[in-house]
């Protein structure tokens, strides 16, 4: 439920003296911690610490099962909205001809669309690594016609038997 981190303290495990209670219109007062602990008590709720870290600790009234419930509906809802950016790759052959690279240059162009950064590939085979500066320039002049939606993350390289490089959408 909690990753990494251990749950509000609660009535009397809160430990400082003093205390700053928000009401339920929003209003800041500090008061003794006991003072706080017998206003939770005669509404028959917990006292809950939302901000330790602060000077005093802010607290405030209500019912610690709700107030978990409420923090995971928060974490679940962020986790949600952030979605990791991936590294879609597109592999393509030395002898690959124009209109299928147009094609490989659509769906990159769909993928940085999504926020993905793309990973583009050429592959040399047999004979093919000894004009290796033709492969590289092939994914160069990519690289070029999609400087309009895209900018460089990594420069082309040799990698194996083929050349990499990787773009990400423009800000």
């Amino acid at each position: 439920m909690f990753k990494n981190e251990k749950r509000p303290r609660v009535n009397e495990s809160i430990t400082a003296p003093n205390v700053l209670l928000i009401d339920e219109q929003g209003q800041p007062e500090e008061i003794p911690r006991e003072e706080a602990l017998r206003r939770a008590r005669e509404q028959e709720l917990d006292l809950i610490e939302v901000s330790p870290k602060a000077k005093p600790p802010v607290v405030k009234i209500g019912d610690y099962g709700n107030f978990l419930y409420q923090l995971q509906k928060k974490e679940k809802r962020q986790r949600a909205h952030s979605k990791a950016t991936e590294v879609k790759m597109l592999r393509f052959s030395f002898r690959t001809d124009t209109h299928d690279l147009e094609r490989i240059m659509d769906r990159a162009r769909e993928f940085l669309g999504e926020h993905h950064m793309v990973k583009l590939a050429v592959r040399l085979r047999g004979r093919e690594m000894t004009n290796k500066e033709f492969a590289a320039n092939k994914l160069r002049n990519l690289l070029t016609r999609m400087g309009d939606v895209a900018e460089v993350e990594q420069e082309v390289k040799m990698q194996g038997n083929q050349f990499i490089a990787v773009i990400r959408p423009k800000r």
